[in-house]
Formats: C-alpha cells, sequence, structure tokens
C-alpha cells in the first residue's frame, strides 16, 4: 500500500542512471557495484545524505550492490567514534551495512599492503620516486596554473635508491615531512594534479585499525583508484571538485596491475544556503561550545537532523526533489523544509502543548459534570483515521497559551479569533467556554481567568446566540506534564555564511535556539518515544530530545514550524 506521502508517479533518469542503463543494456557490465566512502574525520552532513542516498540507491534500483568503504588514510584526523556514527548514519537513512553480499563494510586500511606492493611496482618500473624537497619547496618547483612546474633535484634517483630510500620511509628512519613517494608523470601537465603527485608521506601516528604498523600512509588520491579496483567497482561516483583529479585517478589504474578498471563520474555535491558543510568548520562549532556537539539539533549532521526530528523518510525524498545533476548550484533551504514539513504533515500524530500556560478555571464545571474528569477523544492524525483516537481529561482547571487570551475587547473577531474576556471560544474536542473575570496577583499580574462553559457542547454546536470566535489548544492544568520545550532555528541569519572572505562565526543567528521551561503538555506526551515526532497543534512539530530528556523530565526538541515564517523574520 502507498504510504500517505509516498509518490506513485515515475520521475526521469538522472544522467549516471542512463549511463548504468546503457551499460547494462549494452553488457559492458553484468551487474553493478558502487561505493560511499568517507573519512572518518567528522560526522556526516546533509551533504553525505545526498551521496548515500545515490550510491545506496542506485545499487538499490538496478539490483547491485553498494560498499561503505572508510579512507581510512590519515589516522591523525580519524576516530572510531567516527566510524560508529557513520554507520549509525547511513543505516539510519534506510540502507543496510554488513551481514549480506548486498552491504558490506570495507577499510582502505584493509589494502596497505596491496598498496605498498604496488608502490614498489611503480618504483621499480622507474614510476615513482622519494623527493625530498620541503614542503615548501614542493610548491614552489610545482609551478602555478598558467607556468609548468620543475623537475625536484631528486626526480632521476636510481631504482635502486629510490627503492632504498622508501624502505628508510617505511620503517621509520625519517621524521614526518622529511620526504614523500611521488609519482613520475609530467611536471609540465596542464593538469597541476598530474605535477608528480604524493603518493605516501610520512606519519607516526597510530592507526585505528592497523595499531603501529606502520608509519606511512598513502594518499586518497593514490588509495581511491585501487580501492575501487580492488573492490570491483563499476561505476565510481564522486562530487565535482574530483573532475580534475579523474586523468591521475586513469593513469595510477593504467599503471598498476589493478584486477580491475572502474571507471569515474562526477555529479554536484549539494550546497545549501544558510548552511555549512566543511568539516574543519563544524569541527570548530563542535569544539568552540558555539553547539552542544555533533549531534546538535542545529547542525547540518545527519546525526544533528535525526536528534532535531527529521525522518530518514523527509531526508530521502529531500535528495530526491533536489535530483542529481553535472551543474553546481545552491538550493535553498526552504526545500529541505518543505520536505521535512511535508512528511511530518502526513505522519506526525497530533498532540496538544501549552507554550507559556495560563490558567483557566471553569466556575460551573461541576454543575454539569458528575466527575472531576471527562474523558474527550481526539484524533491522533485528522486525514488518518486508521492511527486510532487518543484520550484527554478535561478539568475544571485548564492551561491555554497566554497569547491566546486578551482583555481588549475591541479585537474584532477577524482579528483576534481566541479567547477575549467577556466572549466565547470553544476548547478543541471539549465544551465551549466564557471568559468572565480577571484575577490578578499582588503585583497585579494574571493570575487566572474565570470562566464558565457552556453545556451540551462537547461535540455539539451551541445554541442559537453563541458563536465562539475560534478554537484553541489546551491541556488539563491537573492531569498533564510539564515538559521544557526547546525551539530550534537555522544556525546562521546569512544565506552565504562563509562566502566572500567572511568569518563564518559573525554569521550566527543568535536567536537559533530558545529554551522554555514550564511548558505544559498532555498527559499522553508521558509516553512520547524517541524518534517519533509530534504536531503540537498550533505549535508546529517536535520530538523528544536524544541527550537531555529523561523519565522525570520530559525535553521536547522543535523540528521545524508549521509553516515556513523565516522571511518575516530576517526582513
Amino acid at each position: 500500500m502507498t504510504k500517505p506521502n509516498e509518490s506513485t508517479v515515475e520521475r526521469p533518469l538522472n544522467f549516471i542512471e542512463q549511463i548504468i542503463t546503457q551499460d547494462l543494456a549494452t553488457g559492458k557490465h553484468s551487474t553493478i557495484t558502487t561505493r560511499f566512502p568517507p573519512e572518518p574525520n567528522g560526522y556526516l552532513h546533509i551533504g553525505h545524505a545526498k551521496s548515500i542516498c545515490l550510491n545506496f540507491g542506485l545499487a538499490e534500483r538496478f539490483g547491485g550492490v553498494c560498499n561503505l568503504r572508510f579512507d581510512d588514510t590519515n589516522p591523525a584526523k580519524e576516530d572510531q567514534e567516527y566510524i560508529d556514527a557513520i554507520i549509525r548514519d547511513v543505516n539510519w537513512l534506510g540502507f543496510p551495512t554488513g551481514g549480506d553480499a548486498k552491504s558490506q563494510i570495507f577499510f582502505a586500511s584493509a589494502y596497505f599492503d596491496q598498496l605498498y606492493d604496488w608502490a614498489l611496482d611503480l618504483i621499480k618500473n622507474g614510476k615513482a620516486y622519494v623527493c625530498g624537497l620541503s614542503p615548501d619547496e614542493a610548491r614552489e618547483y610545482r609551478g602555478t596554473l598558467t607556468e609548468p612546474g620543475r623537475p625536484s633535484p631528486y626526480r632521476d634517483r636510481s631504482v635502486e635508491e629510490n627503492l632504498a630510500e622508501f624502505e628508510k620511509m617505511r620503517s621509520g628512519a625519517y621524521d614526518e615531512g622529511a620526504c614523500v613517494l611521488r609519482a613520475k608523470i609530467d611536471m609540465a601537465a596542464g593538469n597541476i594534479n598530474l605535477r608528480d603527485p604524493i603518493l605516501y608521506r610520512i606519519r607516526k601516528q597510530s592507526h585505528h585499525q592497523t595499531g603501529d604498523k606502520w608509519c606511512i600512509y598513502p594518499t586518497y588520491d593514490y588509495a581511491h583508484g585501487q580501492g575501487d579496483a580492488i573492490e570491483g567497482i563499476t561505476h565510481s561516483i564522486c562530487t565535482l571538485e574530483f573532475a580534475d583529479h579523474r586523468p591521475l585517478y586513469e593513469w595510477l589504474l593504467d599503471n598498476l596491475p589493478v584486477p580491475a578498471q572502474p571507471r569515474q563520474y562526477e555529479f554536484a555535491r549539494l550546497e545549501l544556503n544558510y548552511t555549512i558543510t566543511s568539516k574543519r568548520k563544524l569541527k570548530q562549532l563542535v569544539d568552540e561550545n558555539y553547539v552542544d556537539a555533533w549531534d546538535d539539533p542545529r547542525m547540518p549532521t545527519i546525526a544533528g537532523m535525526r536528534r532535531r526530528g527529521y525522518s530518514p523518510r523527509a531526508l530521502r525524498n529531500f535528495c530526491d526533489l533536489i535530483g542529481v545533476t553535472k551543474s553546481a548550484s545552491t538550493v535553498d533551504v526552504g526545500m529541505l523544509e518543505f520536505a521535512v514539513r511535508d512528511d511530518l504533515n502526513a505522519n506526525a500524530p497530533r498532540a496538544m502543548c501549552v507554550l507559556s500556560p495560563l490558567k483557566l478555571v471553569i466556575n460551573n464545571f461541576a454543575d454539569h459534570f458528575s466527575e472531576s474528569t471527562i474523558a474527550v477523544g481526539q484524533p491522533c492524525h485528522p486525514q488518518h483515521p486508521e492511527m486510532g483516537e487518543r484520550t484527554l481529561p478535561f478539568t475544571a482547571e485548564v492551561f491555554i497559551d497566554v497569547s491566546d487570551f486578551t482583555e481588549d475587547t475591541s479585537l474584532s473577531r477577524k482579528k483576534f479569533k481566541r479567547l477575549v474576556l467577556g466572549d466565547y471560544v470553544r476548547l478543541r474536542g471539549a465544551s465551549v467556554i466564557k471568559a468572565e473575570k480577571v484575577v490578578r496577583d499582588e503585583a497585579g499580574e494574571i493570575s487566572y481567568v474565570e470562566c464558565s462553559l457552556v453545556p451540551n457542547t462537547i461535540g455539539e454546536d451551541p445554541p442559537e446566540g453563541i458563536r465562539p470566535r475560534g478554537v484553541i489548544h489546551w491541556v488539563s492544568a491537573t492531569e498533564s506534564v510539564e515538559c521544557e520545550v526547546r525551539l530550534y532555528d537555522r544556525l546562521f541569519n546569512d544565506p552565504s555564511p562563509d562566502a566572500g572572505g567572511k568569518e563564518f562565526l559573525d554569521c550566527l543567528n543568535p536567536e537559533s535556539l530558545v529554551v522554555i521551561s514550564g511548558a505544559r503538555a498532555e498527559i499522553n506526551l508521558n509516553g512520547a518515544e524517541l524518534g517519533v515526532a509530534y504536531q503540537f497543534e498550533r505549535e508546529g512539530y517536535f520530538t523528544l530530545d536524544s541527550r537531555y530528556s529523561t523519565a522525570e523530565k520530559l525535553v521536547f526538541n522543535r523540528t521545524i514550524g508549521l509553516k515556513d515564517n523565516w522571511e518575516s523574520k530576517v526582513s
């Protein structure tokens, strides 16, 4: 059966799907194998979500395989925490990892022995050499985009000398930065990536997978294509910034005895306005305590979006909505928010929560009900009766939101459709009431409002002549649960926070988090589940916070508002 928000319309094939369809039709490949190769040096973000959905989605669509391969070639920046988080994120998005032939986990570090042997092969064939230029000297020799580079003075070492020097690198005889292994290609190449690129560098760091076995580590450019070949990747799909690296990718495959010849294709990475996706800058936000952690609900990380209440279905729908193209462009974050709101509107159960409580005392409650608590029913979702009903306790004292009451009797019904002193309003699912009197404390603040109910109006229209201004949400004052509500908004108030030389920290939105204590939620939310988003009627979509919420103290995060009001806030 089609889910409430699931489209049955077949979309056109994107350009990568067209290539794969052609490759399968011509017999170039009998099946496909893709891969998602993150470096475990941080948490995955929304841009990675697009790549995950693309690579795993292609395997899913064409009955192939997608490998999750960790590009763990730089132990100085990597950590097991990030590996665990990446696996968790990929699984949460709905893609399995490990356990069968169609979902396996690989590590580039598992290929270190083979990569080392292939590096020896390049040296023996005169296609690689150990270079002792300092980093500054190497930059000088490399040339510019308009000027060719110059050969390193170490470029013409003999094979025997290079083998001996590479062995010294491997055995730890040299300090970090003393020398590197470089491919011998063309220092005058127009593509600067072919000007004798680095294949190995010295890193005297313990590795999370291989321990202290190695003190030299392959570069991404060297390990990536060879990892693809070892795993039999048919379509190696990268973002556009790797297009200039493709000639090096192909040169290495052509000059090594690899078991397969994968092909690299590039697509436009996801760029969102009001968002940064630089791992370095995201890490800075965490390290300098601008946010709670990598999973702070304001972060564009998958973990942050999960904690905020986004569903994997919403992210997958968003990635499908923006499509896969070869042209770089910036996507309006409003499209992501639309996908989230559209998903939650269709799937989130309803509940009532009063963020800023004002007490109403219904003086004639006992005159019309023999019990102190009346059970009233409300649908869990108005468009989906199959989701059932919830029961709400209606009592003589209730809370409404302070913004839903005014003493200004001059306000028209069109202007204020809520409770006005001396007028009527309906409590959603319960009785029509009238505000009779305001009771104040010693400071002159409203303590509570005395009201009266119109009898026989639960589920029924009031008598002729009584016309409620509108319908407002409420909770019982005696049978509700106190909670904290955290109102999250966009982390940045600038559409391009790290563009044009701007200091991205200067673009932080000071109102990206507002914490409300003392909110009151309907009693049913005592059983709220982690990972389930609820629509707080007239307030927005909320979910339990996985970090701060406990059985003793419920904490709800606002996932998103009922409608987009960002432009009105920044204009």
